[in-house]
């Protein structure tokens, strides 16, 4: 009887602590398979707590055309400012479209541009290597062997798919605004080496090898592409491993390569839907039903998140198995990437681990700031006709100096 009494009030007693115990083992990370359970579960375990400190800054720093929002390294919400308020997040879209390109690759995995062949026929098949040059090319097509007649088809997607929604016509005339294409030379950002210069390149390099051959160069559907599992690879070259890509594309903001990455990782080179994004993020309890994506990049005008989103996003990021990986691909104050000029020779220099955004009327900056080895995660994105960046780097130097709550 007194066994069966004991297993009973042992039972109420796991059963009331679990939560809390589990609570507490999510919060502090005490366990690695735990996190990363976490990290796949479509939940987010969260609370709010009130730091008068913080709130009082926030409000006495800020008007309405600002969001903010703030969690501790317990995963607490200590202060928020305008967080439910849609906002266009510019290049801070880049924090979403890059985590989800390392959920579906390993860190040295790579890009690869290939040559087919089946019978006489060629296929130049890329991934949009973001460095892919001449050289390069020269190098794949080396393998093409004398013949009478060569046909050489160059597979690219549909020119209506260069760009995402949203992007505008003066972005179109810049290199950040360059074309998506999966056979880029050096990612499009001279306009007169685009897919025509590259078929002729190819075109005159074979002409050259083989002046009494027949030489026809062709454009091929990316759509067809299933061809290829019965033609046989003859020549491949590899970009830089995946984790360096990243980097390029959130320490630098490298817009190209965050599009090019993203439309390999979610199989969508023959459309510009990033629907797979948001669903990504909802399937992980995050509250993104009311956010909308365009773009992989955030050049894209019709782009909308919350302060709110961005911060949770990051907190769950904290217990995926490739987050130190994934932080050591975000500029760093003082140190590296487009921070690298901010907080020189300052405390603040290599405490903030971040992205920032800009565009006409936009202005974000997001990420982890370190106050005594211990991350806070902190999302502000501004917009306005009259854009303050310095007051959203003053707010995040009073953050840092602010006693702990």
């Amino acid at each position: 009887m007194k066994k069966n009494i004991y297993s009973f009030f042992f039972i109420v007693l796991v059963l009331v602590t679990s939560p809390f115990l589990i609570r507490y083992l999510i919060a502090n990370q005490k366990i690695t398979i735990l996190n990363s359970i976490y990290f796949n579960f479509p939940g987010i375990i969260t609370k709010n707590k009130i730091c008068p400190t913080y709130d009082a800054l926030l409000n006495q720093t800020l008007d309405n055309s600002f969001s903010v929002s703030i969690i501790n390294n317990k995963g607490e919400i200590i202060s928020s400012y305008n967080e439910d308020v849609p906002r266009l997040p510019a290049s801070n879209q880049k924090l979403f479209s890059s985590a989800y390109v390392l959920s579906k690759y390993k860190l040295n995995n790579n890009l690869k541009t290939s040559l087919f062949k089946n019978k006489n026929d060629y296929y130049l098949h890329g991934q949009g290597d973001p460095d892919l040059n001449y050289e390069n090319i020269i190098e794949l097509i080396s393998n093409v062997k004398e013949n009478k007649i060569i046909n050489f088809n160059i597979i690219e997607i549909d020119s209506k798919l260069y760009w995402p929604n949203g992007w505008t016509n003066t972005d179109k005339l810049y290199e950040y605004g360059s074309p998506i294409t999966s056979l880029a030379i050096e990612s499009n950002h001279n306009k007169y080496n685009d897919i025509y210069a590259l078929k002729n390149f190819i075109k005159n390099y074979l002409k050259n090898k083989f002046p009494n051959s027949k030489i026809y160069i062709n454009f091929f559907d990316s759509e067809k592409t299933f061809y290829l599992k019965n033609f046989k690879e003859i020549n491949k070259v590899y970009s830089t491993p995946i984790l360096s890509l990243l980097t390029l594309t959130n320490s630098e903001s490298h817009n190209f390569t965050a599009e090019s990455l993203f439309k390999n990782a979610s199989n969508t080179w023959n459309d510009n839907n990033y629907i797979k994004l948001k669903r990504w993020l909802e399937n992980k309890g995050l509250p993104a039903t009311n956010a909308y994506f365009a773009d992989a990049s955030g050049l894209s005008r019709k782009n909308r998140i919350t302060t709110k989103l961005v911060v949770l996003f990051l907190d769950k990021m904290r217990y995926s198995n490739d987050f130190n990986a994934y932080q050591s691909t975000l500029s760093i104050t003082g140190v590296r990437g487009t921070l690298a000029k901010r907080f020189v020779n300052s405390e603040l220099s290599g405490k903030f681990f971040g992205k920032t955004g800009t565009l006409s009327n936009v202005f974000a900056l997001s990420g982890f700031l370190y106050k005594n080895d211990k991350p806070i995660i902190i999302s502000i994105i501004q917009n306005s006709n009259k854009i303050d960046k310095e007051k959203a780097f003053n707010l995040l130097r009073d953050l840092y100096y602010l006693r702990s709550c």
